[in-house]
């Protein structure tokens, strides 16, 4: 039987400075690496936070805006508590949100429309 990795979803972006904003310094990812096939050719990018994996990418025909994603967290008051210290003009992140599923979810998005829910299950 075949084994299978993780999913690493492809998340598209327009603005490479307004991304690093977003993920590396207001979510707190790391970058893993930076592809560009030349000058002034669009950004592909990977970036982790823990063990959640994500692909960045300015190329047009590699994903649509408006994706939606959900991460499970460990911790996730305290993910917030530290997102809610940074001050980030354009997201304010409330309090983690109970649904009638059993979890607490907090969703933000991004600035090209991608949607993150950070959950855990309370």
């Amino acid at each position: 039987m075949p084994s299978f990795g993780p999913i690493i979803p492809v998340l598209r972006i327009f603005d490479q400075h307004k991304a690093r904003e977003f993920y590396l310094d207001f979510l707190g990812c790391l970058p893993e690496f930076e592809h560009r096939f030349g000058d002034n050719f669009p950004l592909y990018m990977g970036v982790s936070l823990g063990n959640c994996r994500l692909h960045l990418s300015e190329h047009h025909g590699d994903a649509c805006p408006g994706a939606a994603i959900r991460v499970g967290v460990d911790g996730l008051d305290d993910f917030v508590c530290g997102l809610q210290s940074k001050h980030y003009r354009y997201a304010k992140p409330a309090n983690p949100e109970k649904k009638p599923w059993g979890t607490r979810e907090l969703t933000l998005t991004d600035p090209f429309g991608n949607r993150l829910t950070f959950f855990d299950n309370d």
